[in-house]
């Protein structure tokens, strides 16, 4: 699928990855709706790539993907404004890290482990079926292509580390999701990947002490540094522009595994 012209929907678009995505998005001419719980953080998205390609390019759309009124409305929002999405990107996520035992000898929390669940997990999917039931109704493209999606899991879904049972299930959850959703889409034309990203150098990952960054960077292989957000976003196009990517669970990490701690 070509980008050029294209709507796109990007969850988690006011920072991080998702900020990356949609600049990427809007650097090759697809139309960009700024997907984010954040509203005022989405809004300045909207309004610099705005500024940057063009008036129209995008639209900031207050989003919580837990909640099926306020996924409905930003839907209904972004098509109204720039035309029916034919991309779908899943970015946005949360995280925890909690001990089954803490150290004071209680069990973890079932709220904690239920709310990441629901945000990583069951809001990605609920999103996606919204954006997958619209799409079908679209016309064929090019080998009779309507759509792609793409999910956002993590290295964590494959050696989480201690402490990660929530963000790990969460993420393992899209991994498992992936094949049968493509294979479930395949005959609507919408393909369906995931993308699972190491450690890369986010807004909160900026957060933690230098030292401690340079030493996350440490452990990767090759290259050993922190994933560029851009270089995650150049992946999430390609996604789209390549036709025969369906189905598919892609490590972006340097070659990395996580170590138990």
């Amino acid at each position: 699928m070509h980008i050029q012209g294209q709507t796109a929907l990007v969850t988690g678009a006011a920072s991080g990855l998702g900020e990356a995505t949609a600049r990427e998005l809007a650097r090759l001419g697809a139309k960009v709706a700024v997907l984010d719980v954040n509203a005022a953080l989405a809004q300045q998205v909207a309004e610099q790539l705005n500024a940057q390609h063009g008036a129209g390019t995008a639209i900031a759309c207050h989003c919580d993907i837990t909640q099926t009124e306020s996924v409905q409305a930003a839907l209904d929002a972004a098509t109204a404004a720039l035309g029916a999405a034919r991309i779908l990107m899943n970015i946005a996520g949360i995280g925890t890290a909690k001990r089954v035992v803490g150290k004071d000898g209680n069990a973890a929390p079932l709220e904690d482990f239920a709310r990441v669940v629901n945000v990583n997990l069951i809001g990605a999917y609920n999103i996606s079926r919204l954006f997958a039931a619209a799409c079908a109704k679209l016309s064929p493209g090019e080998d009779g292509e309507r759509g792609v999606m793409m999910f956002t899991a993590s290295v964590a879904a494959f050696d989480g580390q201690v402490g990660q049972q929530a963000y790990s299930a969460s993420k393992g959850g899209l991994v498992s999701m992936t094949l049968p959703m493509a294979r479930d889409l395949a005959q609507h034309g919408i393909r369906v990947c995931t993308v699972a990203p190491g450690l890369f150098a986010t807004p909160l990952m900026k957060t933690l002490p230098e030292a401690v960054q340079q030493s996350l960077a440490a452990s990767i292989p090759f290259p050993s540094r922190l994933g560029k957000p851009e270089e995650f976003a150049q992946l999430a196009c390609h996604i789209v522009t390549n036709g025969h990517l369906n189905g598919e669970v892609i490590r972006l990490d340097g070659a990395l595994r996580m170590s138990p701690r």
